[in-house]
């Protein structure tokens, strides 16, 4: 996983002392844990990335949060002596590693570590956009019925902080906006009278708006009379830190049999000398052996850490996931007008659908998306593009977002680009993308042991809970709520 984030802060009035390796907050809210180590307060104006400490700059060992379940004595095969056994380790501490972890804990006994080279929300995570849409999703596409039973266990989650009296807009910067999928062309509003048909059909609440309706809506929209949109009022967003930091610090509530191991990079697997599993995952300072399973959950960055891992095992095994580009534009308390929705153009589903190889080749894809997050900042997107594992910030990309922005509300035509540069952030993040469009969710051939749950693209926040029952069922052999077939590493490397 990676991100890189300009001026990037947490979330507002968060008290973060950091104590031996340990976070703790001063408050009940859980999002106030949500810290971002290595992303600085900065200067837009500079629109420069820095490695240097701030005053939201916080750092903090790879230390366990929770006493051990079991711990094995030291051995020589740790750089540093340290060697602990559980029952799963877990690496990637992004929104789908985070909720894997939580899932275990919740529907087993089991122990669970979870380990990364950075801290949670240092990736895709952190720097996507928070939305829970399915006005995009296709019922007819593999990844319907996980992308559904992921929305209403979020829908479950919120309902849940509701009924002891928390607020999920404060513990997960929760907001029930609806979402609106906007066209513009003939072409795009046929389209849009086919899909709402389509998700009806599926059970959906749906509806067609004329331009008269979506305008009602909102009013800042300004996109002629040759215009309509696919309106899902059950649709939601969150804040991805605030969110991350709530399921990390419900887990640390397992004590005893909870641990993570952050600023430790991977470095190996470990095989059994008596019977050919793998039993362990060797990091930069520490050894975590695993009793019952391990799962890959790096993001953009599990095909390369995979084939690396096994280099030495003489194993070749290739999984295409592919780093992809995005750019977000946060403008902080933004007041020239209001969004009521999360909006999104059609021209997105296509963009973020790629037909063949060939389209690796083209160059950067804009879409028009607009929500107001819970603090009031306006968050524009989006971009595409595969430019490796690159997350420098590409100004003309920034612009080319404000621009496409500009041509649905008018009123950002009379602001000049370089104004709000002094108000704004920006999030890059790098999409873990396969080129079917599904993510990979399953165990690796050939190591029965070993997990794989990867390739969610732009989808990871909204399909994690899905993804993390799903592999839970697997290691345990439940039957699940969604076939895990379509997901299934065979056949697609």
């Amino acid at each position: 996983m990676s991100s890189s984030s300009y001026s990037l802060r947490s979330c507002p009035s968060s008290s973060l002392s950091i104590r031996t390796g340990k976070a703790s907050c001063s408050s009940r809210h859980l999002c106030k844990l949500g810290f971002s180590p290595k992303w600085a307060s900065i200067n837009p104006k500079q629109w420069r990335k820095s490695a240097n400490s701030s005053s939201h700059d916080y750092r903090y060992g790879p230390v366990s949060f929770c006493a051990l379940k079991d711990v094995k004595s030291s051995s020589s095969t740790s750089r540093n002596g340290n060697t602990f056994e559980f029952d799963v380790v877990i690496i990637g501490a992004g929104i789908i590693g985070l909720t894997i972890a939580r899932q275990f804990l919740m529907e087993s006994d089991l122990s669970v570590a979870v380990v990364d080279k950075a801290v949670p929300c240092s990736g895709a995570t952190g720097a996507g956009q928070g939305y829970l849409w399915m006005g995009h999703k296709s019922p007819d596409s593999d990844i319907w019925e996980l992308a559904l039973r992921s929305h209403r266990l979020w829908e479950s989650l919120a309902e849940s902080l509701r009924d002891q009296g928390l607020n999920p807009s404060e513990e997960l910067g929760w907001k029930k906006t609806g979402s609106l999928l906007i066209g513009k062309t003939p072409e795009e509003l046929d389209m849009l009278k086919r899909k709402v048909k389509q998700l009806s059909g599926a059970g959906l609440e749906v509806e067609y708006l004329s331009v008269a309706d979506l305008l009602s809506m909102e009013p800042a929209l300004l996109i002629g009379n040759s215009c309509g949109a696919a309106f899902l009022p059950n649709d939601c967003q969150l804040d991805a830190h605030c969110t991350a930091a709530f399921i990390e610090k419900a887990n640390r509530n397992f004590e005893g049999r909870y641990a993570e191991f952050f600023h430790d990079p991977v470095t190996g697997l470990l095989r059994s000398g008596s019977n050919g599993k793998i039993e362990a995952v060797q990091t930069a300072k520490t050894t975590l052996y695993s009793k019952k399973a391990i799962v890959l959950a790096a993001g953009c960055w599990s095909g390369t850490l995979l084939r690396d891992l096994l280099r030495e095992e003489k194993t070749v095994l290739d999984v295409p996931i592919m780093p992809r580009k995005g750019h977000l534009l946060v403008i902080e308390n933004f007041n020239s007008f209001h969004v009521n929705h999360g909006l999104m153009e059609v021209g997105y589903v296509n963009h973020q659908a790629l037909t063949s190889a060939k389209d690796l080749e083209h160059t950067s894809s804009i879409s028009m998306t607009a929500t107001m997050d819970v603090q009031g900042n306006l968050v524009l997107g989006s971009s595409r593009e595969f430019a490796g594992f690159n997350t420098d910030i590409n100004e003309s990309i920034i612009a080319r977002i404000w621009e496409r922005a500009s041509e649905f509300f008018p009123t950002m035509k009379e602001i000049s680009f370089s104004e709000i540069k002094s108000s704004s952030k920006v999030r890059i993040g790098l999409r873990p993308y396969m080129l079917d469009g599904k993510p990979v969710i399953g165990p690796v051939p050939g190591l029965s042991n070993v997990f794989l749950a990867s390739g969610h693209e732009g989808g990871g926040l909204s399909m994690a809970l899905g993804t993390a029952e799903m592999i839970v069922n697997m290691v345990l052999g439940i039957p699940g709520k969604v076939d895990p077939a379509p997901f299934s590493l065979q056949g697609r490397c």
